[in-house]
């Protein structure tokens, strides 16, 4: 068994969810629970199919981000992997809908950062075993930085 890491670097402005599903129709309804969450987000989807035809099948509302998703997905090519690129839009806005779509197994990130996904490939087929998500911690927070994190999510409008 080979084990690869792909990197995945998200261009400023966007968004990333990696996940696992389980069935052709992964694809459409992930497009149908983005597209219904809140009004003019902007996304694409890939959807890494593992039996049948296999192909990496894909939707999307803005045409950037639809073949960002399949670039990244077609670099994966983990079974029944998906892809999901958000402009506009943050994961948290749109996480427990991605996660409430019955084929969705797993949700291995949702970042901005750049990713290391690492992938088993058995010869046969290939499967995401996890991810790094961007920076390991630098130390440990200390009442200043408590003081910035509570400023700066009041300042985004998630805390009041």
């Amino acid at each position: 068994m080979k084990i690869e890491e792909v990197e995945i670097a998200v261009p400023d402005g966007r968004q990333l969810i990696l996940g696992q599903a389980h069935f052709i129709k992964t694809v459409e309804d992930l497009y149908e629970s983005l597209s219904t969450s809140m009004p003019g987000i902007k996304f694409g989807v890939a959807f890494c199919e593992a039996s049948g035809k296999s192909l990496i099948r894909s939707e999307g509302s803005d045409k950037d981000c639809t073949e960002l998703s399949l670039s990244y997905a077609s670099r994966i090519s983990a079974g029944h992997a998906f892809v999901i690129v958000l402009s506009g839009a943050f994961p948290i806005n749109v996480l427990n809908r991605v996660k409430q779509v019955e084929e969705v197994a797993q949700v291995f990130c949702a970042t901005a950062n750049a990713v290391t996904v690492v992938v088993a490939d058995s010869g046969k087929g290939r499967g995401v075993l996890g991810v790094i998500d961007g920076e390991s911690p630098k130390g440990v927070e200390g009442d200043q930085d408590r003081k910035e994190r509570r400023e700066f999510l009041r300042k985004i409008g998630y805390k009041r």
